[in-house]
């Protein structure tokens, strides 16, 4: 598996797995379920950064575990967006990505390209999601409404373009990560082990920006394989 990263990932999956573990010891030391979500999640991201189908299975974990800290803060939107939107798109993402290899290799997925009339379809259906949610989480009396809503948005348009193979799933997710660094951050000011999540959505952050990168990069080479592959 070491063959398999770059030292560049290995540093990033490192750096991100001691930032977590430090933050846990320093603002939290008891919530071992956030933990455990933390280190799954950020496995999973340096994984769908490599457009391997191993990193949506790790999402469907994460998510599970995330929608049961989301509720014990009150945070209804995260766990019903989480637990019944996030994870069944993985689980469909999953099924996808391993039904679309790059030339056979089920460790990465063909990257598509969508067309202008998807992105405008995309926005129709998350338009739809944001408003029939606002009034959803409204009605449960969910903390921190205004954002709370975001995030249903941002996180609807990450899965939607997931599935999709879109490269610009990843500033989905970043988008999302941002939301939720306000999020908890509102949750610390009356909880400091809550600080331990917001370090978590900051490290989030940094290895969903690498995937963008990366799965630009994927992009370009697997164009420029491709005249190769039809003769």
């Amino acid at each position: 598996m070491k063959h398999y990263f770059t030292k560049a990932e290995l540093a990033l999956w490192g750096g991100s797995v001691a930032l977590i573990v430090a933050a846990f010891c320093i603002w939290d030391r008891q919530n071992f379920l956030t933990l455990a979500a933390s280190l799954i999640g950020v496995t999973s991201l340096i994984f769908c950064a490599k457009g391997n189908p191993i990193g949506q299975a790790l999402i469907i974990v994460f998510s599970v575990l995330y929608g049961i800290i989301s509720w014990v803060v009150a945070y209804y939107g995260e766990m019903i967006t989480y637990v019944g939107m996030t994870a069944p798109m993985a689980v469909y993402a999953l099924i996808v990505w391993l039904k679309n290899p790059y030339k056979g290799n089920r460790a990465e997925v063909k990257v598509n390209r969508l067309r202008p009339r998807e992105y405008a379809l995309m926005a129709l259906l998350a338009a739809a999601v944001t408003v029939a949610f606002y009034f959803i989480l409204r009605a449960l009396n969910t903390a921190n409404l205004i954002p709370s809503t975001v995030s249903v948005t941002t996180s609807f348009v990450a899965v939607y373009l997931t599935a999709r193979r879109s490269p610009y799933y990843a500033l989905g997710y970043a988008a999302n990560d941002a939301v939720l660094i306000v999020l908890w951050s509102m949750a610390a000011a009356e909880d400091l082990s809550c600080l331990s999540v917001v370090i978590c959505f900051v490290v989030f952050l940094c290895n969903d920006l690498y995937g963008f990168f990366n799965w630009r990069r994927m992009r370009r080479r697997q164009q420029a394989e491709e005249p190769a592959v039809r003769s």
